[in-house]
């Protein structure tokens, strides 16, 4: 009788090859997530708690949100990339805002790109287009107005994989589904008691490792539901 093989150092027991982790499918997970303990610093997908700053830093002439872990440990940010006269315009006229390409970089603790958040100027549906930082499409959030509540959907390849629901002033209880209508992710106000960031911030949960294309698609709308979906279709 045989035993198996001990994982290879550095792997958690429960860790599977990320080119063995499949969704439904066939397309590969986001590979690696992030157990406690672990010698690596965790990233915008491996990181079960996010800590979103809603107050802007200014990198390289753009307004940047600041993401962290929960420990306070910097992963990434998000930049309002918007340009040109219309842009500013539209923040204190909102009539203008139909007129304006809206654009926003989901970038790593190196402030290089992951993903890019663009809102067409004059699109009818006011809808959200997802794409890599090489502009390969991933999908699209679309809003759907419903009294009292913030919906979007996300629409991949014309098919839904998820939906968004988000109650409350500013959206500050919003729950995001899979396309079998079960909960992947949350965001919420932080939490009351201590926090390792300090300033107003609001808490992204995404507790479990999500396929291709969700994973992109929940960073995406929960990164940017202040700065941009929400403020947007408000």
């Amino acid at each position: 009788m045989t035993s198996s093989s001990p994982p290879p150092p550095g792997r958690h027991p429960d860790e599977v090859s990320p080119t063995r982790l499949r969704r439904w499918d066939d397309e590969p997970r986001i590979p690696e997530r992030r157990y406690p303990g672990r010698a690596f610093g965790g990233t915008l997908f491996t990181e079960a708690v996010l800590i979103v700053s809603r107050r802007a830093e200014v990198v390289e002439t753009t307004e940047e949100f600041s993401v962290f872990d929960r420990d306070g440990t910097r992963v990434g940010g998000v930049a309002d990339v918007s340009q040109g006269f219309l842009h500013k315009a539209a923040r204190l006229l909102p009539k203008y805002d139909q007129y304006v390409t809206h654009k926003f970089e989901v970038r790593d603790a190196n402030h290089s790109t992951v993903l890019k958040v663009a809102r067409p100027a004059k699109d009818l549906r006011t809808r959200f287009v997802v794409t890599r930082a090489d502009e390969t499409p991933i999908g699209e959030i679309v809003p759907t107005r419903t009294p009292g509540e913030t919906r979007f959907t996300f629409v991949v390849d014309g098919r839904t994989v998820g939906r968004v629901a988000a109650s409350g002033q500013q959206a500050w209880d919003v729950t995001i589904k899979n396309h079998a209508d079960t909960e992947v992710a949350r965001v919420s106000r932080s939490p009351s008691g201590p926090s390792p960031i300090a300033g107003d911030t609001y808490l992204v949960e995404i507790p479990r490792q999500l396929p291709e294309p969700l994973a992109s698609m929940v960073v995406a709308t929960t990164l940017t539901i202040d700065t941009a979906l929400t403020r947007q279709t408000s």
